[in-house]
């Protein structure tokens, strides 16, 4: 009861002081350790009241153990929370959502992929230190060092994939050649970088399919990422057109059109003649935008209206192909011989 009194009053105090100053930091404390904190201090209490010699004796030491586990399991829950609050916090001092989010995205990516090793980190020593406190587990324990070398050999080749995938995933955190909403082209599918867990990457394609790939993928087998040091994008739209269509014009017209466009980034536009065959030439529309959505946009936008345009104003100047008849000579008979 002391316990849970001293919780209401602690989070009671908190939650004032959140109204007069508010931050992130204390909401974030507030919202993520609330609940476990309802049990840690109330079973703190607990284990400072059965330390005390009145209940040393044997009926107590089984409440004793009980209350030992179940201060590991809270104190494991209440770290893992601990990271929550940091992943809020970084959230918040960092903020993705803006254009140039190179650098936020970075940090996010290695954020959330340390986080997931310390909580694995945290699972693992609060099993170790629970089984530790009984007393047949630490005999078993004991035996098995013996064979340690040994079964190190056969649990390393049963998961070398998983630690493959593990280290891997520390790579790229730290190297960073992909983060997260990062756009990628990988086998044949355009898509963001969605999610990164401790074995697998998830990349959601532009029809929001999602392709799962291991971790070791992206150390191993090449890739484009189209937002490594910049999400700006160059887009290009080809037109294949007959030789008579003046190409000035057209020239002056796209970069009309684009000045209107939100998508264009007012960096580069420009229009060339880059191939020339025996069936006319290749006009090749060049454009920039913020990033590769805006971009695919513009691209569409610039190919239906620069169709329209020369459809209206010089259809015929599409591409068509010639055929020549050369007239047919007539055939003289000779009347002697009938040939």
């Amino acid at each position: 009861m002391a316990g849970w009194i001293g919780y209401r009053i602690l989070f009671s105090v908190l939650g004032q002081w959140q109204k007069r100053h508010p931050s992130v930091l204390l909401e974030s404390v507030i919202t993520h350790l609330r609940k476990p904190s309802r049990y840690a201090i109330p079973n703190l209490l607990l284990l400072i009241v059965l330390g005390a010699e009145i209940f040393s004796e044997a009926p107590y030491a089984g409440a004793a153990k009980v209350a030992q586990v179940m201060f590991i399991v809270i104190l494991a829950w209440l770290l893992i929370k601990c990271e929550d609050i940091f992943e809020d916090v970084i959230r918040s001092t960092f903020d993705v959502s803006k254009a140039d989010n190179i650098r936020e995205r970075t940090i996010h990516t290695q954020m959330n992929y340390i986080r997931k090793i310390m909580i694995l980190v945290v699972i693992i020593i609060a099993t170790g230190l629970i089984l530790m406190n009984f007393e047949s587990v630490r005999r078993i324990g004991s035996t098995l060092l013996t064979s340690a070398g040994v079964a190190g050999i056969i649990i390393g080749m049963a998961a070398q994939n998983t630690i493959k995938n593990l280290l891997a995933g520390l790579q790229i955190a730290f190297t960073q050649p992909i983060r997260y909403d990062d756009v990628v082209i990988v086998e044949n599918e355009w898509g963001w970088i969605e999610e990164i867990t401790l074995t697998y990457v998830v990349v959601r394609i532009w029809d929001l399919r999602r392709l799962v790939l291991p971790l070791h993928y992206f150390i191993e087998q090449p890739f484009q990422n189209w937002t490594k040091t910049s999400a700006d994008i160059l887009g290009t739209v080809y037109l294949h057109t007959d030789y008579t269509l003046p190409v000035e014009e057209i020239r002056q017209e796209l970069k009309r059109f684009v000045q209107d466009r939100e998508e264009w980034d007012q960096k580069v536009v420009g229009l060339q003649v880059t191939n020339a065959t025996d069936k006319g030439m290749e006009i090749r529309a060049l454009v920039s935008a913020r990033n590769s959505g805006q971009a695919w946009n513009l691209r569409c936008a610039v190919r239906e209206h620069l169709i329209t345009f020369i459809q209206k104003n010089y259809p015929q100047c599409l591409i068509k192909v010639r055929i020549e008849n050369s007239p047919v000579q007539p055939v003289q008979v000779d009347p002697a011989t009938g040939s």
